[in-house]
């Protein structure tokens, strides 16, 4: 699971694009919580995983955030691209 994890972190880092924890979750094969709980602390390279309903970090500070979130307004919201994107 760790190792799954870690490739969605590089894929979002990559591509930087947000992605609901609900949809990375789900192409995981873990709930959203145990997902924030295996985040760990607050981060740059984690901040793309957000609020289905803000499409914001959930409780993360303006300097833990990724420079580049904005960048696109775009949010992964189906765990279908993720799957399909990195063959999980």
């Amino acid at each position: 699971m760790e190792e799954k994890i870690t490739v969605v972190i590089d894929y979002l880092n990559e591509v930087k694009t947000r992605c609901t924890f609900n949809a990375a979750a789900e192409a995981i094969g873990i709930t959203p919580q145990a997902l924030k709980k295996q985040l760990g602390d607050a981060r740059p390279e984690t901040s793309w995983f957000v609020s289905p309903t803000s499409g914001e970090p959930m409780r993360y500070t303006d300097s833990e955030k990724h420079p580049e979130l904005y960048r696109t307004t775009r949010i992964i919201t189906s765990s279908s691209v993720l799957t399909r994107n990195l063959d999980l």
